[in-house]
């Protein structure tokens, strides 16, 4: 079956307990392809109705999954994702013309969802508790962990397949069942990547198609039992709230301004290609693209020449083609960004390559790869999420005010610094405020360690060890097999132990 075919297929229907459901739901969203600004289907809000059923199915699902042996949770999700790389040619185009990326972007993130299954399959395995030195003797303490129950992810347009498996593969194989409400703009690609799954029990892995509405309405169910959430600071503030209000655990990811710090040692060629990479992969839609770029006055002139060379190799294009960079993913994000770029030139930004939209592309919404030059610390660029293909740069005297304006940032996802001194080095990993630091080395990821931010970049870890407890439980045991009496601190309490002084009057 073709991609088109899929969409054809996949529009305006839900995957409610292990089946493909049409939605009752009248009024459709249509679903254009960024590129061409073509109609490639349609979705539909899931109603309460089809909410509660989903959710009865999951909580159904997961009371016989949470007894499953790790072994065979394991197996079943290698099983994932082996049908998630035979899939990979299919998922990977309609992504491109659901959401725009280039292919080969969105064949990685096919391949990157896989592994991540991968990994949580054989982690979840490995340690499911600990044996603690007990405090009486003869007694026997340990921790279990135990599944939180059903576990709502809800999810951007970016990386809309590879989040969906850091979250979903570390809740599944710690025995939870899921509920993926998808970004509008990506909700068909995931309604067909989702099919890999059903390797695993019907009912298990569902997929909500829907705006806002449908996202609340699973937050504040009563019977599901964590939120998972990737998006804007004030949606992640509201879903935090609704979870505190509930004591329902969450994990908020609420996107990044990340800076990006060039100082003299660093091969300046090469940090000019890295930062090209940062600011303008999946057309800078990226939670933890590099925005703010602070580099050292002595090479300022030499790295901005590179980096506008780079930028005006970037080739643009429909990402079925033989191009580094689709369109945004949507009118809405193409006008905002324009607006960005707009008031940057407003604050006195100097445009030295793009700024605008590429003139012989007459369809679709693409933008130019921007370098702007000489920008003030202050500007709004450099405070705010541009969340597009443009990479500002601002000069610095030293490293202490690199640092210095990094952190004066209500972000905290990622950052960069390339540099050979390893002083240098080693006080951007222990200053930077940031959840992730890249020396020499920008938006690498890896299964097995932490993503995650602070300050108003959101809060928990997924991804490694610590994106595994994410979805779990740990409960504390204590076993006294020979239920001896515990007379060292029942009642009655010994005289000796009394207060010296005697009774008091």
């Amino acid at each position: 079956m073709s991609a088109l075919q899929s969409f054809g297929r996949l529009s305006a229907h839900h995957r409610i307990g292990g089946e493909l459901r049409r939605a009752a739901g009248r009024e459709a969203l249509a679903v254009i392809d960024p590129a061409t600004e073509a109609k490639v289907g349609e979705i539909v809000d899931a109603t309460p109705a089809e909410i509660a059923s989903a959710v009865t199915a999951a909580n159904d699902a997961q009371r016989s999954w949470r007894k499953v042996n790790y072994h065979r949770r394991a197996e079943l999700l290698h099983e994932v994702s082996r049908r998630l790389m035979a899939a990979r040619p299919l998922i990977a185009e309609m992504l491109t013309r659901e959401m725009g990326k280039p292919y080969k972007e969105s064949a990685d993130e096919v391949a990157w969802s896989a592994s991540a299954v991968d990994y949580y399959a054989e982690v979840a395995r490995h340690e499911a508790g600990r044996v603690l030195g007990p405090t009486v003797d003869g007694q026997f303490h340990f921790t279990t962990k135990d599944p939180l129950g059903v576990v709502v992810i809800i999810l951007p347009f970016n990386y809309p397949l590879c989040l969906l498996c850091w979250q979903a593969a570390a809740a599944l194989a710690s025995g939870n069942a899921v509920i993926i409400k998808p970004s509008e703009q990506t909700t068909l690609t995931t309604l067909e990547f989702i099919a890999a799954f059903d390797a695993l029990p019907a009912g298990l892995v569902q997929v909500l198609a829907g705006g806002g509405v449908v996202g609340r309405g699973l937050v504040e169910h009563a019977d599901t039992h964590m939120v998972a959430f990737t998006g804007g600071i004030e949606t992640g503030r509201l879903v935090a709230e609704a979870c505190g209000r509930l004591y329902k655990r969450a994990l908020i990811e609420t996107s990044g301004n990340d800076p990006y710090i060039v100082m003299p040692s660093a091969p300046i060629d090469t940090a000019a290609r890295g930062a090209a990479f940062g600011a303008f992969l999946n057309c800078g839609q990226v939670c933890a693209a590099a925005e703010r770029f602070y580099v050292h006055e002595r090479v300022y002139d030499e790295f901005v020449a590179r980096l506008v060379h780079y930028a005006r190799q970037v080739r643009i294009g429909n990402g079925l083609e033989r191009v580094d960079m689709g369109p945004l993913a949507s009118k809405r994000e193409l006008d905002r960004y324009l607006r960005v770029v707009a008031q940057a030139k407003a604050d006195g930004a100097e445009v030295l390559a793009g700024g605008g939209r590429p003139a012989a592309l007459k369809k679709g919404w693409f933008v130019d790869a921007t370098v702007l030059g000489r920008v003030s610390p202050t500007a709004a660029i450099m405070n705010n999420e541009s969340f597009g293909p443009v990479a500002p740069v601002c000069a610095v005297k030293d490293l202490d005010e690199a640092l210095a304006l990094a952190n004066r940032s209500r972000y905290g996802l990622g950052a960069t610094i390339y540099t050979r001194d390893l002083d240098e080095s080693m006080r951007a990993v222990n200053e930077l405020e940031a959840g992730m630091v890249w020396v020499n080395a920008p938006l690498l990821d890896n299964d097995a360690g932490p993503f995650g931010g602070r300050k108003q970049s959101g809060m928990g870890r997924q991804l490694g060890a610590e994106g595994l407890d994410t979805f779990r439980h740990t409960k504390l045991a204590m076993i006294d097999s020979a239920a001896k009496p515990h007379d060292f601190w029942w009642f009655p309490y010994a005289d000796a132990e009394a207060f010296p002084g005697g009774p008091r009057g």
